[in-house]
């Protein structure tokens, strides 16, 4: 599990089939082979580390539902390492398990990213979501879209503020609506 506040703008380095390398140096301080990283949202798990790098393998499957895929050598990536215990929930309950990648319609401190179709009803106005493993919180909620507002520091420390139009983000929406949902499910079909 992760909180969604970004410990480091790491960057991606590059990719030998599956097996992806990043440059860091916060996030692999005291992280271990089979810990967990949070990559633009996506949980990864560490397979070799070394003096300012580490690297995953990425399956198909993340690939197939995730913006990791069109990564490019030097690219900037959020990186954030597995909450402890012991941590502040500072942002909200993230897992890291992309639900779909939605497209950036307007850069900058107001942020409009349309929605996946499929995902649309897990948008509320106030509500969490996670814009590659940045824990926002969202309003105007309308059209298949919605905007955060970006304070200078987060654009500043993440990828956020490096955005154009027409990028595509991971979306994690709040596994809490999700569990709801599944859970009145079948109360709801009987009606």
């Amino acid at each position: 599990m992760f909180t969604g506040l970004i410990e480091e703008l790491g960057s991606f380095v590059n990719n030998e089939g599956d097996r992806y390398r990043f440059a860091a140096q916060t996030v692999t301080q005291d992280t271990k082979i089979d810990d967990s990283i949070s990559v633009n949202g996506c949980c990864l798990t560490v397979v070799a580390i070394g003096d300012g790098w580490w690297e995953a393998d990425v399956v198909a499957e993340t690939i197939s539902r995730t913006s990791l895929g069109r990564l490019q050598p030097g690219d900037p990536v959020n990186l954030e390492r597995a909450v402890r215990s012991s941590d502040r929930l500072g942002g909200h309950m993230v897992q890291g398990h992309v639900d779909g990648v939605g497209t950036v319609l307007e850069p900058g401190p107001d942020l409009r990213i349309q929605i996946p179709k499929n995902l649309e009803r897990y948008f509320v106005e106030k509500g969490s979501v996670t814009v590659d493993g940045v824990s926002l919180t969202c309003f105007d909620t309308k059209d298949q879209a919605f905007s955060v507002a970006l304070i200078p520091h987060t654009l500043e420390v993440t990828t956020l503020g490096t955005y154009v139009e027409g990028d595509n983000v991971n979306l994690e929406v709040d596994v809490i609506a999700k569990y709801v949902e599944r859970l009145l499910a079948p109360h709801t079909e009987s009606q």
